[in-house]
């Protein structure tokens, strides 16, 4: 041992004796360039506009949002100077694409994840943001925005992933992000995760909350709180509705909603829980039944759990996962369709054309 420590101490000062012979002006006019490999991580977040098939944005863990304006055949980077870090979320008006809300902290619970910076928004397409707080969120999975007023937002936060805090659950702006309301809150151990409304009545949303603690060496997905949710009178009040017939009993992890502009009644679940999978309502979530019990669509829910109904047939729902599923009947069947990478975070699919779909992976 005394050998080895002594070897230690003679290499550390041959090291530093070499260190120090360099004369550092021979690599004055030397400058560092990227030479690869090219390859981004996870994007967690994506968005469209409808009428528009070229303008898109992303975001992405650790390199903030990225927009292209030739169907992806390039990106631009739109958030430096003002924000970067983890995105959860990107969200552009409807009534004015110009208005585009960002959510920061990727919704992707792993032992590596990092925190956002809060929200922001930009009234210029991107080329200006200001910040709308939230730093305490750190987590902002969903962004909506009413089809017909840019300055009528909600947010659902899920809150820190390594412990409790009270800024979590789903808030509510009418004046564009300048103040919020408070509109659902469970506990200070349970964020919300979806946000989807209805876009035939935005007077009707549905959200999920979710009980969820990441730690050094552990992770817990489910506990008091995890639920889905629906308001009907605006986001103002939620009423719980976990607890339908055809609804899992026990306790539930994370879950998704995604309701079929074809057909609003329509409202497709995945469901984290002991006897879960894929569920559906035909009665706008009065009732359910579970269409699919395949474990390819909720394998690693807690990274994963996403869906996208169909903008333009109510049987045609995709699943988020390690692959790309689609079911064509309503949800009973699903066949995979091969992407360039696996692993898949967020979907986005134009209104006015099921066929041009956007993937975050």
């Amino acid at each position: 041992m005394r050998r080895l420590s002594f070897l230690l101490v003679v290499l550390a000062l041959a090291a530093a004796d070499v260190h120090a012979q360099i004369d550092s002006t021979l690599f004055g006019s030397l400058d560092y360039r990227l030479v690869g490999p090219f390859r981004g991580g996870r994007a967690s977040g994506v968005a469209g506009i409808a009428g528009d098939p070229l303008t898109y944005y992303q975001g992405v863990t650790g390199g903030g949002v990225w927009r292209t304006r030739d169907g992806g055949g390039s990106w631009e980077n739109i958030s430096d100077g003002y924000f970067g870090g983890s995105i959860g979320s990107v969200a552009v008006a409807p009534s004015d694409p110009n208005v585009i809300y960002v959510g920061g902290g990727e919704k992707s619970l792993r032992g590596n994840v990092s925190p956002g910076w809060g929200m922001w928004k930009s009234e210029d397409a991107g080329r200006s943001w200001r910040s709308l707080g939230f730093e305490g969120g750190q987590h902002i999975p969903r962004m909506v925005v009413h089809p017909r007023d840019e300055d009528v937002v909600w947010a659902a936060v899920l809150g820190h992933a390594f412990g409790p805090n009270a800024e979590r659950g789903v808030f509510k702006s009418t004046d564009g992000g300048e103040t919020w309301e408070h509109v659902l809150f469970v506990n200070e151990d349970a964020g919300a995760f979806e946000l989807e409304i209805d876009p035939t009545n935005p007077r009707i949303l549905y959200a999920s909350t979710w009980n969820v603690r990441r730690g050094p060496y552990s992770f817990s997905s489910g506990g008091p709180g995890s639920a889905i949710w629906k308001s009907t009178d605006g986001g103002d009040t939620w009423t719980d509705i976990s607890d339908a017939p055809g609804f899992p009993e026990g306790i539930w992890g994370i879950s998704a909603v995604s309701i079929s502009p074809a057909d609003p009644d329509r409202i497709y679940a995945l469901v984290e829980n002991e006897d879960g999978g894929l569920f559906r309502s035909d009665d706008a979530g009065a009732s359910w039944r579970r269409v699919s019990a395949d474990r390819n669509l909720r394998q690693r829910a807690w990274y994963f759990t996403r869906l996208g109904a169909d903008s333009q047939d109510p049987d045609k729902v995709w699943v988020l996962n390690v692959q790309l599923w689609v079911s064509t009947d309503g949800g009973r069947n699903f066949e995979s369709v091969r992407t360039p990478h696996g692993d898949h975070h967020d979907i986005w699919i134009a209104p006015e054309d099921g066929n041009r779909i956007v993937i975050a992976d």
